[in-house]
């Protein structure tokens, strides 16, 4: 398999997981920063490999699985660090986890079974944003940022219902 660009961005945004995982852990001077800073690149290439992708016909089915594989991976490290570090709940953790995991798990199958995919949608895409402002309050400890964070993630559960509706009507053959 030849490796394009946008798939390229996408395996270097599953290298940024251990890199934000030691800063964030180091305790580094500005180590926050740093772990901040890594959540904005990924951020950014995720952007970057999505727009390149559709605008030069670059989209792959490596592309079209391992680039919401990668955010979830993110996302789900980040969770787990909150967690590790008691910015959060272990409820908000679990539930975030349950998503996830099961979105990850759903897409795998349905992937296996030779079922169409169906795209990321703007609900999806809005509840990567959502996460990725809220990512600063928690890492900061704002005040209500579990709340703040538990409304993005009762929105991902709405996206989620969306996405699998969309899935059952595509291939309800």
């Amino acid at each position: 398999m030849s490796v394009n660009l946008p798939n390229a961005l996408t395996i270097f945004r599953i290298v940024l997981i251990p890199l934000y995982l030691y800063v964030f852990f180091s305790g580094l001077p500005y180590h926050l920063e740093i772990a901040l800073g890594i959540l904005l690149v990924a951020g950014l290439t995720d952007i970057a490999d999505g727009y390149i992708a559709r605008k030069h016909k670059l989209v792959t089915t490596f592309g079209v699985m391992m680039d919401p594989l990668a955010d979830k991976l993110m996302m789900l490290a980040v969770i787990a660090s909150f967690f590790l570090t008691e910015r959060i709940s272990v409820w908000a953790t679990l539930f975030f986890f349950a998503r996830d995991v099961a979105m990850i798990g759903v897409a795998a199958v349905f992937h296996f079974r030779g079922k169409k995919t169906v795209p990321a949608n703007a609900y999806g895409k809005l509840t990567t944003v959502l996460l990725y402002l809220v990512i600063p309050l928690v890492m900061y400890r704002y005040p209500y940022s579990e709340a703040i964070l538990w409304s993005v993630i009762a929105f991902s559960f709405i996206a989620s219902a969306i996405y699998l509706g969309k899935f059952r009507l595509l291939n309800k053959t």
